[in-house]
């Protein structure tokens, strides 16, 4: 074989080596990974509080306006920790109850109590949540639950701080690339049976712990933005 045709042949391999390396480049899952992710979501949102106690046993009576902040500390595409801080206020009246209670004979027909509410929760994603360019296979519409601890700072005829926790569910739907809109439903089982202002109402004290105490229930639409963005050599959270 000449020299020429020798050099020919080089040159035609190392087309074709060429051609390969990007058809297989075109083919794998790093194709859909041309966006960066972010570690951090803040937002705000607004929302309806309702009181489940001594004054009120119908979830859907005496929904009251709330509003807050929220902050996300994203895991992985999965998986999420939030913390997120609102203001509302509960509202009850007796006639609400179908209950008598012996207690209550000299207490107030109605209450109205401010509220601030403070929790942090851990939530999980029923698919992987993103835009897919970020993280291959990942969802822009994902429902998910969520479960945490927090406090609830009650503001009525008397000043009442309460361990809390935050049981629940929503959706997440992912607008714009780093704009993401979610709706969460949840369930605040209070430690104290003091936010309504009255305790006790059968004159039974009870040592257990979220027993005969005060619930409230956050209906809350919240809009977050993205931002830090992660570090592109860290695959585990993709392996």
């Amino acid at each position: 074989m000449s020299e020429i045709h020798h050099k020919d042949c080089l040159l035609w391999v190392e087309v074709l080596m060429v051609l390969l390396a990007s058809q297989f480049t075109l083919l794998t899952p790093l194709s859909a990974q041309d966006e960066p992710e972010y570690k951090m979501e803040v937002g705000a949102g607004v929302g309806l509080m309702n009181y489940l106690g001594d004054y009120n046993g119908n979830i859907l009576k005496q929904m009251q306006p709330m509003g807050g902040l929220v902050a996300k500390y994203k895991m992985n595409p999965r998986m999420a920790w939030a913390a997120t801080l609102n203001y509302g206020q509960l509202k009850g009246e007796l006639e609400n109850s179908d209950t008598w209670y012996p207690s209550t004979t000299n207490a107030p027909a109605d209450f109205s109590t401010k509220l601030v509410d403070f929790n942090v929760k851990f939530e999980y994603n029923f698919w992987p949540f993103g835009t897919g360019r970020e993280y291959h296979g990942a969802q822009p519409l994902t429902p998910f639950i969520s479960l945490g601890s927090g406090l609830a700072f009650a503001n009525g005829d008397k000043s009442v701080v309460a361990f809390q926790v935050p049981i629940g569910f929503g959706v997440k739907c992912k607008l714009k690339d780093r704009l993401n809109l979610t709706a969460e439903w949840l369930m605040h089982i209070s430690g104290s049976d003091r936010l309504d202002g009255v305790r006790d109402p059968y004159g039974i004290k009870s040592s257990d712990l979220f027993k005969n105490t005060d619930c409230y229930t956050t209906l809350q639409l919240s809009l977050t933005y993205e931002f830090m963005e992660k570090c592109k050599t860290c695959h585990n959270d993709r392996e």
